[in-house]
């Protein structure tokens, strides 16, 4: 019975209020811009202004903290797309670079053997899947092998000239010895002249090698090109067909008490940066054995 009498006065008392909201509008908007209507509006403004600009002030800092971190959370939203970009863009450009790098290696290997004088004999192109770790660049292994028709001691180029030859090889990969190696040893000529001697490392500086054993009265200069002889030394074959260009000569030792001469020549290949290789897999017939040479 006291819970029916509130609801009727609660209805009651909204009643009153709505029927005065539309009394007051109805009147303030029939009135002039200076009744008592829009007079208590102004009031009632004048008296709210201050505590409406204060609650402004006061609410400000609030306002300024939420915003600094909408700016900060959106700031670390744009620098983590701008990272992911970048790594992209790094992933891209070191793709791009590798396949110009890899591109330009293998047009070499295609055009070298159009060179005049180079041994026209079957080819496996393989690509380096392991180095040496030590700076001698004695050693390096390759994705071909037995079923690729890869034999121990067939020579290994770049398409720079002569690296090594096969020393290892299993079905499906193979290891090469580079002529950096230390017991390495290469019959060599110089062009144009003719002279004969051994290429050897000098060990520790793979840009430096020894071309050694020249008979004396041979002149040597130079700049001059140095090949594979394919010749023979004693009873064995050179492993190495004749005219694989293997660097220039840089300098010319002179020593009038020694029988033979010496000089040092600089390969055309890259030994520190070799990714692909072409192995010779046929031999051409040698020349006839004629003084010394053990590769």
């Amino acid at each position: 019975m006291y819970d029916k009498q509130v609801v009727r006065r609660r209805r009651a008392v909204l009643a009153l209020l709505v029927g005065l909201s539309i009394v007051m509008l109805t009147g303030y908007f029939g009135e002039s811009s200076g009744g008592p209507f829009h007079r208590f509006q102004a009031g009632v403004q004048t008296i709210l202004s201050p505590i409406e600009a204060g609650a402004s002030r006061a609410f400000q800092p609030v306002r300024d903290v939420a915003g600094w971190f909408g700016d900060v959370f959106d700031a670390k939203g744009e620098n983590e797309e701008l990272e992911k970009d970048l790594a992209e863009a790094r992933t891209q450009l070191a793709e791009a670079q590798t396949l110009v790098r890899d591109d330009a290696q293998l047009r070499k290997l295609a055009q070298l053997p159009q060179r005049e004088g180079f041994p026209n004999t079957e080819r496996v192109t393989a690509r380096v899947i392991w180095k040496s770790p030590t700076a001698w660049y004695s050693t390096i292994q390759v994705n071909k092998g037995k079923s690729d028709g890869v034999k121990v001691d067939q020579p290994v180029i770049t398409g720079d000239g002569l690296v090594g030859k096969v020393t290892q090889v299993t079905g499906g990969t193979s290891v090469v010895t580079l002529i950096t190696d230390a017991e390495s040893s290469v019959s060599a000529q110089i062009q144009p002249d003719g002279a004969n001697g051994i290429v050897q490392p000098s060990v520790g500086d793979p840009n430096d090698m020894r071309l050694r054993f020249i008979q004396k009265g041979h002149p040597v200069r130079e700049g001059a090109i140095v090949v594979t002889s394919g010749f023979a030394s004693g009873k064995l074959d050179s492993i190495f067909p004749r005219g694989i260009p293997i660097g220039r000569v840089t300098n010319v030792e002179s020593d009038q008490l020694e029988l033979y001469r010496e000089v040092r020549i600089r390969p055309y290949a890259d030994f520190r940066r070799i990714d692909y290789v072409q192995i010779l897999t046929s031999r051409q017939e040698q020349p006839a054995a004629i003084g010394g040479g053990t590769g």
